[in-house]
């Protein structure tokens, strides 16, 4: 799959009727059902996970040009990309406005009403919503689009410094805490000063290696501090009467959990999804003959019901077609665990069960135990996906003790880690060398560790960083 992924990667989402690309807006996509409902259990886990300890509010789509342009550096980083509405009707507006990229622009200038004195804080707010960015370099579904149709934003702000330090740290591990449940291996870093979120004081990231070896971020977490604090007066008075500035965070994520899901998961005969994210859970298959059908029905059923009194989410598929049809469609499809039942099996009082990861059979005794072996071949399974996951990335990250090798890993298909003293220039100039974009700052060195800067042999070293062929 790694040769062909682009094109594996395409077909999977149109034969698994996960997206339809042929809406008429290049960049723009449509979620089918069952693509949709991998959404939709997707943002289950994450609601679950952010209600903890922040509350959800949803901001209208447009922003006037005046409160986009209002932090110049943000803006700047954003100016290429943003879509304009310059008519309502047949009028044209007296301002511009502009369909969100980004929603810093918008939900501050309400936090600077909303903001009053210390006791208003902290807050922590998001929403998911889509996005809308001008993307000119090639769209490709979910991973580079127009449209993010499923864009998480969180919004924080605190009394210190402190707490806002505190803040992306809590997102970190919320983040790892999203990501391990759904399987996604992933490198976090501290993004580059060139390569940070505009107006932010630094950026953190999660990266996952694809299988094609290129790198995909899939989330962000920036420390804002004042920066916008200032531009749209966001103060409040302290317990001493005296007014200050606050403190900021934001984090985000989008569609590209789902493809990073999908291409970590998947082989040659399609998906494989974490049971927590899959639309079915079990399928069941009923081989019939005309005689004994309705006995092999009726039991399908009973597992069935079974099955859903432990919370599982189950469908009998009795379409009238071949059995063969079937095992091909719900592997594409990637339900974790199916079970065969006929009239033979039925005889034996077994089932005949399949894990979509290794696509080993195991027969079950349709006693009461069976509701426990299916849970445990399901835990198995998600614990096996895992696994395998973390092997591919931890496998694909090489390191460079010479700056010369750096092409030719990446070329292989790796990430690669390095020393690096942490000079802008450096960095800057180790990017134009090897012709691949730093991902950041992996790992801080001691002190005394004594090693060089694999570009200046003159400086020590304070970092391990990552470069990466990215998407």
């Amino acid at each position: 799959m790694v040769e062909n992924f682009s094109e594996w990667f395409h077909n999977i989402l149109e034969e698994a009727n996960i997206t339809d690309s042929r809406y008429p807006v290049k960049g723009m996509a449509i979620w089918m059902p069952y693509g949709f409902q991998i959404r939709k259990y997707t943002l289950e886990l994450l609601k679950e996970l952010l209600d903890k300890d922040n509350e959800e509010v949803l901001f209208p789509m447009l922003i006037p040009e005046a409160e986009l342009a209002k932090e110049g550096i943000h803006v700047k980083g954003f100016e290429d990309e943003v879509y304009w509405v310059t008519k309502g009707g047949q009028k044209d507006l007296n301002e511009q406005l502009a369909l969100r990229p980004t929603s810093e622009t918008a939900i501050y200038p309400m936090y600077s009403l909303w903001i009053r004195s210390h006791i208003d804080l902290p807050i922590k707010y998001y929403q998911i919503v889509n996005t809308f960015r001008y993307e000119t370099k090639h769209t490709r579904p979910l991973i580079r689009v127009r449209e993010i149709t499923t864009f998480k934003e969180a919004h924080t702000a605190h009394a210190t410094k402190e707490e806002a330090k505190e803040q992306v740290d809590d997102y970190i591990e919320l983040y790892k805490e999203f990501f391990n449940d759904l399987g996604i291996p992933y490198l976090i870093s501290e993004r580059p000063s060139w390569d940070k979120f505009p107006g932010a004081d630094y950026t953190m990231a999660f990266d996952t290696i694809m299988p094609d070896g290129k790198t995909l971020q899939i989330g962000t977490i920036h420390n804002l501090g004042q920066t916008f604090a200032k531009t749209f007066d966001i103060t409040f008075e302290d317990k001493d009467g005296e007014h200050k500035y606050v403190y900021q965070t934001c984090a985000g994520l989008s569609d590209r959990v789902v493809a990073a899901m999908i291409a970590n998961h998947g082989d040659e005969k399609g998906l494989r999804l974490p049971a927590m994210v899959s639309p079915t859970q079990v399928t069941i298959i009923p081989i019939l003959f005309k005689k004994g059908k309705e006995e092999v029905m009726d039991k399908c059923m009973e597992i069935k019901e079974k099955l859903e009194a432990a919370g599982l989410r189950v469908n009998i598929d009795d379409r009238d077609i071949r059995p063969g049809k079937k095992f091909y469609d719900w592997e594409l499809k990637g339900t974790p665990i199916k079970l065969e039942l006929g009239p033979r099996d039925l005889e034996n009082n077994i089932t005949i069960a399949m894990r979509r990861d290794n696509l080993e059979k195991v027969e079950l005794a349709l006693d009461e135990l069976l509701v426990d072996n299916v849970v445990n071949l399901i835990n198995e399974y998600d614990k096996d996906l895992n696994t395998s996951s973390w092997n591919f990335l931890e496998e694909h990250v090489i390191f460079a003790s010479e700056l010369e090798e750096i092409p030719e890993l990446i070329e292989a298909g790796n990430v690669v880690s390095f020393n690096w003293c942490g000079d802008d220039e450096c960095g800057k100039q180790i990017e134009e060398e090897t012709g691949y974009d730093i991902l950041g700052i992996y790992e801080e060195l001691d002190g005394e560790s004594g090693l060089k800067c694999i570009n200046n042999p003159e400086e020590d070293a304070k970092y391990i960083a990552l470069i990466a062929k990215t998407y």
